[in-house]
């Protein structure tokens, strides 16, 4: 570490990767000694520090890694997590709130930087090698296939962001689907490329407030943004839309050790009122609900290979970036997606799939299916007939 005055420090045993960082002015020391959760990316995102050796990714991991051997914040890690009924409080005005904070910032930049069909959540990797693109097909294929999926079906997409997840569907299944996000941007560009379709629609509207009932209800990287003290209404709320032969299949970032807090800079520059759950966490509210779990998948390293690819892309456009917004922004959006890789590549975060239903005999005993829907989705992802979505067994 090179300070302000040109001091040079080293630190560690020499076995490890090199790191360098330089100080751009006197007080940045200070001011992530104060309070490093939040002031290390804040000072990043002004330019008050750079990595001049090594990677911005590389070191958020060597630190990540650091903090598992011994956090220097337990007190204020504690502060924060009995704060969170009060950060957390996301009634139906603040969830909107939330949602226009972080995803009208603008479809043009986000364009920039998903994949063809903007999806943005973690994709699914069987290979590191293989393209985003590729790996986002999948990962809709794979959530397909769970959701035992018939033609005539109505499907309520909770979260549906730009539409694609719902539009996939829509498209490979014969099923009528209903979109519902909090994004104004999201909604508009959905309908869009919905137009003239008579199977698909999207439409702001909070979960809380749909009326109608479902036979298959799915949720793709929303429920980071319901609020730990709003689970047990949003479990209430799943039951009282899925149909009592429904499925839903809930596809959520999560913790791999116990309950937390949600990392300052991230809520308060990023998302806003967002919260990463722990299963033991999740699961009560579930149960409460009167809901069964038939199937939970966790994946792990999909999510880094897929922030890898987004932080690659954005930054291979960070001027059309800078040019949209600041370079604060930049800076800001790179800490962002880099601390949320360096998360998943120390261990510290995974993705969940869990698949429910009302009746313990509604799936399938065994996962076989899984592979069969996923066969069958893959010949009509390439336009080849295939036999029925959904093999039965007995």
């Amino acid at each position: 570490m090179v300070d302000a005055a040109g001091r040079a420090t080293t630190f560690g045993d020499g076995t490890g990767a090199p790191q360098a960082i330089t100080l751009h002015d006197k007080n940045v020391e200070k001011a992530i000694l104060r309070h490093p959760e939040l002031t290390l990316g804040e000072t990043y995102m002004q330019g008050r520090w750079s990595v001049t050796e090594g990677t911005l990714i590389d070191l958020l991991v060597l630190f990540m890694r650091n903090m598992q051997l011994g956090h220097p914040s337990r007190t204020r890690l504690a502060i924060r997590k009995l704060l969170r009924p009060i950060t957390q409080h996301n009634t139906l005005r603040a969830a909107r709130r939330n949602a226009t904070h972080h995803y009208d910032v603008g479809n043009e930049i986000y364009r920039l930087f998903l994949d063809e069909d903007w999806q943005y959540s973690c994709a699914y990797f069987p290979s590191p090698d293989i393209s985003l693109e590729e790996a986002q097909l999948l990962k809709k294929r794979h959530i397909a296939a769970k959701m035992l999926l018939e033609p005539g079906q109505k499907i309520l997409d909770i979260g549906c962001g730009w539409g694609g997840m719902g539009l996939y569907l829509a498209g490979t299944a014969d099923v009528d689907v209903t979109g519902i996000t909090l994004a104004d941007n999201q909604a508009a560009r959905a309908n869009e490329r919905a137009a003239g379709r008579p199977d698909a629609r999207f439409r702001i509207e909070d979960y809380r407030h749909v009326e109608e009932t479902f036979d298959r209800i799915v949720s793709v990287g929303m429920f980071e943004h319901v609020g730990v003290g709003y689970y047990d209404e949003y479990f209430r709320h799943c039951a009282r839309l899925l149909k009592d032969d429904g499925v839903m299949l809930l596809h959520s970032i999560g913790r791999t050790d116990a309950p937390g807090s949600t990392n300052p800079f991230i809520a308060k520059y990023i998302f806003p009122g967002g919260y990463i759950p722990a299963l033991s966490e999740v699961l009560p509210a579930i149960e409460r609900a009167g809901l069964i779990v038939t199937d939970i998948e966790i994946l792990r390293l999909h999510y880094a290979e897929t922030l890898r690819h987004w932080r690659e892309r954005f930054m291979s456009h960070a001027d059309e970036v800078a040019q949209l917004t600041d370079e604060n922004f930049v800076r800001m959006w790179e800490f962002y997606l880099a601390g949320s890789e360096a998360s998943f590549r120390s261990g510290d975060m995974m993705v969940f799939q869990i698949q429910l239903s009302k009746n313990a005999f509604t799936v399938p005993l065994t996962r076989d299916y899984i592979a069969a829907a996923e066969r069958t989705l893959a010949a009509r992802d390439t336009g080849h007939s295939g036999p029925s979505l959904v093999a039965r067994h007995g």
